[in-house]
């Protein structure tokens, strides 16, 4: 056995091909997201990977949709979302598949960001 501690990842992120990582793989993403209330991440799509946010704790704002803890969103590809903690915040991200370099700053538009 291995132990380490989440904070010992970049943003989270523990599962993907990335370092440091648990599992180095392309295969899929995984991290545990921990957010303040306020924090923001601008609108983002992928055009590879299949996003899956499950809340555990907290509300958010995806898209001018609130969502609470045990909701999960599914972001299929060229999808995008904005995302903002509400109150103090903790998700579970799985992308799938794990796809470095698979992040577009705006909504897709003609293969134009």
């Amino acid at each position: 056995m291995n132990k380490s501690n989440l904070k010992d990842y970049i943003k989270g992120w523990f599962v993907g091909n990335f370092d440091p990582t648990l599992i180095k793989t392309n295969d899929v993403e995984i991290g545990v997201k921990e957010y303040q209330a306020g924090d923001y991440e601008e609108f983002h799509h992928h055009r590879i990977a299949t996003e899956i946010t499950c809340i555990i704790k907290g509300e958010v704002e995806m898209n001018g949709v609130r969502y609470k803890q045990g909701d999960m969103i599914l972001i299929e590809p060229y999808e995008g979302t904005d995302f903002k903690a509400i109150t103090d915040a903790m998700n579970v991200v799985v992308k799938y598949p794990g796809a470095s370099d698979d992040k577009y700053i705006g909504k897709y538009e003609n293969n134009i960001t």
